[in-house]
């Protein structure tokens, strides 16, 4: 038998408290009862450690606690921070299903193994690919293109594996993005270019070609990114980023084709930047 037993406002006490019961290794049927009770009932989510209780001993995530005022169970104040360690202790000795289980996720893991996985699970609904964060649209892989197409219109799609990108007015001020789609080889491509201060001063251009699809899809690519004109060539291949990683950690790890300022203006026509994108099976 374990006894519950608590943290108030950083120290340890024995409080009168319900006995929890569990066998040794509890069996796949005797794990899904236990992980039940560890659900929030504000969102349904799993409770995990750290794990805090009302004074009555009801529990709700961390996530939903820093929005409450009272517990939504019994109404009850939700101060002083009460710890149940004995839930813990539960918790550390059972699988938790990725919160992206009904969308088809089979895996279950320890409660500190769930956040990494559910961060590039590939089950987590997709966010809308397109630079910037004005559009808050989130929704399955096939809903992506539909989406693009009636919510962004001004996105020109050009068919076949090797196309210019063209941006124009490459010399306004501030930050800026060109988007275009290219369709080849039975998926959509999405290509980017950002010019932005990565470095305070320091502007750039970061070109990028994403898949609208899997990563396990995106494996079957290759894309080659090319500024030809003035009798000087800059290239750059790379394996494009599936949409669910998104422009942003490709220009936070400089994993696409980088270029100042001063680069442009030797490949620019006129305030144009024409980019030479080919894409490509393996």
């Amino acid at each position: 038998r374990i006894q519950q037993s608590y943290s108030v406002a950083g120290s340890v006490s024995a409080l009168p408290a319900a006995v929890v019961s569990l066998p040794s290794a509890a069996l796949p049927g005797q794990s899904a009862e236990l992980t039940a009770l560890f659900e929030c009932p504000v969102c349904f989510d799993y409770v995990l450690p750290p794990i805090l209780q009302c004074q009555a001993g009801h529990l709700v995530c961390n996530q939903c606690r820093q929005k409450l005022s009272c517990c939504p169970t019994c109404r009850g104040p939700l101060t002083p921070s009460i710890r149940n360690l004995a839930m813990e202790k539960v918790a550390s000795t059972l699988p938790f299903p990725c919160k992206y289980a009904s969308a088809g996720c089979l895996l279950s893991l320890h409660h500190s193994e769930k956040p990494e996985h559910e961060e590039v699970c590939e089950y987590r609904p997709y966010t809308c690919p397109c630079p910037g964060a004005s559009c808050k649209w989130q929704g399955s892989l096939e809903a992506v293109m539909p989406h693009l197409m009636h919510a962004h219109k001004s996105i020109t799609t050009l068919q076949g594996e090797d196309i210019v990108f063209l941006a124009t007015d490459i010399n306004l001020p501030g930050a800026v993005d060109w988007v275009m789609m290219q369709s080849c080889f039975g998926h959509h491509f999405m290509l980017v270019l950002e010019k932005q201060e990565k470095y305070e001063g320091h502007q750039q251009f970061f070109a990028v070609v994403l898949l609208i699809g899997t990563r396990k899809q995106a494996e079957n690519f290759a894309y080659r990114l090319e500024l030809n004109g003035n009798r000087r060539r800059l290239t750059w291949e790379a394996t494009p980023r599936s949409i669910h990683d998104g422009v942003a950690a490709a220009i936070m790890n400089s994993d696409c084709l980088v270029f100042d300022t001063s680069i442009a203006h030797l490949f620019a026509d006129n305030g144009n930047l024409g980019i030479n994108v080919t894409i490509s099976m393996c």
